[in-house]
């Protein structure tokens, strides 16, 4: 049945102290729970209750437990702990009156988040919305995301063969004494000793009897599965699944490929490697993240967060994350921030998906480009450029000179020796025959220079090139060395 409606009378109590008078009036508890919208909660919840039966906690109650738990990292035990001895819980939980003791058993938060399911979201938008309300979130802070997806583990201890077969004889024995199955023998000394021994045979690496002690449980274990509960559809549907997670876990090894069951309670755990060197290998399910990615005036803040069951790939998973995200804040996203492991991502809009070390143009750089054509062999060769040379590359940085004192110093060329530094000289046989011969080339002297330009510049003062002694550097050429050909 829907829970009452809390109601605070305001009245004095001869026998308890009111809370309002020996707390902190300005503590931040006592400041949020006047922003949070109460009622709009207890309203959105209502149709999760049945018509009849008894009157549930109240809302209040288990959502302010729900949120201080994860405000201040309690577990289910701690926060009801807390709760006894701090004042400023049971205010914010919307108690008038200090309480010696706690009301509820602490099981029921496990029945109010079964209850509640999906609508945890609520939660999370309540909260968006006094942040917004109280200056810590900005509007612009909601169109610029962070998407990532991380394993949420689950309190299971680390499956061995050994283990989950003991857990399966364990299981099918609990249920069989609850529903007055008698069976021909339990196993349960005998699986306690295996399972023991196992563990020890494999620490010892003496992998031989260790395969013998599995064999043992695996014995035992399909002798308690072939227990013949045919023609009793109550036992039969109260068998189904436990049954089916015994077979599965008798028949699969270690090395298979394809899904294995890793937790004979827990069957949505799944193994998980994130790449992390302290845990390669984890247990749990999936969950995706939203964060703002720009900070906000108090910090980052979750803006959306759901479990992944199946682990399935993460790029499959972004577009349904988007629309989710932008129906819980009511915000459009403009640019979405993500790793590469969303590669192959399925979002609507995907040029608003920035990959982690994907090179993008600039606005201006993506205007001056060319436009790309399909057949390249008919593009102009000017246009032959690689997409990675639009963009502005380094200056190259020139070389140091390894040996500067080995070279020879050498002197600036002359303007009309620079244009060419060898010339053909016409020998004998070309002048004689008038027939092309092989050409002979000789230095660039002034000797052989001289004439052709006193012809055409008139006489010249100085020679063109001279060194330290006054001799032209073409007659020092010459006798040093001969003209080849």
């Amino acid at each position: 049945m829907r829970p009452k409606k809390h109601k605070t009378t305001g009245s004095n109590d001869l026998f308890r102290a009111r809370l309002d008078q020996i707390i902190n009036l300005k503590h931040e508890l006592v400041l949020l729970a006047g922003k949070i919208d109460w009622d709009w909660i207890d309203g959105e919840i209502a149709p999760l209750y049945s018509e009849s039966g008894r009157p549930g906690i109240e809302t209040r109650f288990m959502i302010g437990l729900l949120l201080l738990k994860h405000t201040y990292g309690l577990s289910d035990e701690g926060v009801c702990e807390r709760w006894v001895h701090d004042p400023h819980f049971q205010f914010f939980t919307g108690e008038e009156f200090f309480r010696h003791a706690f009301p509820h058993e602490r099981s029921d938060l496990s029945h109010w988040r079964k209850r509640l399911g999906d609508k945890l979201e609520l939660l999370l938008a309540e909260s968006l919305r006094v942040a917004h309300e109280a200056g810590a979130l900005r509007s612009q802070d909601l169109k610029r995301l962070t998407v990532d997806t991380t394993l949420q583990p689950k309190a299971i201890t680390f499956p061995t063969d050994a283990k989950l077969l003991h857990a399966a004889i364990k299981g099918l024995n609990r249920l069989a004494r609850r529903h007055s199955v008698r069976l021909r023998q339990s196993y349960s000394r005998v699986a306690k000793a295996a399972a023991m021994m196992a563990g020890r045979y494999a620490h010892a690496k003496q992998f031989g009897r260790h395969q013998r002690q599995l064999r043992i449980l695996r014995s035992r274990l399909g002798r308690i599965i072939r227990r013949k509960i045919e023609g009793q559809p109550a036992l039969e549907e109260a068998f189904a699944l436990p049954l089916g997670r015994a077979v599965q876990i008798r028949s699969q090894r270690q090395r298979q490929r394809g899904w294995k069951l890793y937790s004979f309670h827990a069957p949505e755990v799944e193994c998980i490697g994130k790449g992390k060197a302290s845990a390669p290998y984890e247990f749990g399910v999936k969950a995706s993240i939203v964060t703002n990615n720009r900070r906000a005036p108090d910090g980052l803040f979750v803006l959306h967060a759901s479990s992944l069951p199946e682990n399935p790939y993460d790029g499959h998973t972004l577009r349904n994350v988007i629309d989710r995200t932008e129906t819980l804040t009511g915000c459009p996203i403009e640019r979405a921030y993500v790793d590469k492991g969303y590669r192959g991502h399925d979002a609507q809009n995907p040029r608003r998906v920035f990959i982690s070390g994907q090179e993008r143009l600039r606005r201006h750089q993506a205007r001056a480009a060319p436009p790309l054509r399909h057949r390249t062999h008919h593009r102009p060769h000017e246009d032959r450029r690689s997409p990675r040379s639009l963009l502005p590359q380094r200056p190259c940085r020139r070389r140091r000179q390894r040996h500067p004192l080995s070279r020879r110093p050498q002197l600036p060329p002359h303007p009309s020796l620079a244009q060419r530094t060898l010339v053909p000289v016409p020998g004998p046989t070309m002048a004689r025959t008038g027939r092309s011969s092989p050409a002979q080339f000789a230095f660039l002297t002034d000797d052989y220079l001289a004439p052709k330009i006193l012809a055409k510049n008139g006489p010249v003062s100085r020679p063109l090139i001279s060194n330290a002694e006054g001799t032209p550097t073409g007659e020092r050429l010459l006798r040093g060395r001969r003209a080849f050909a």
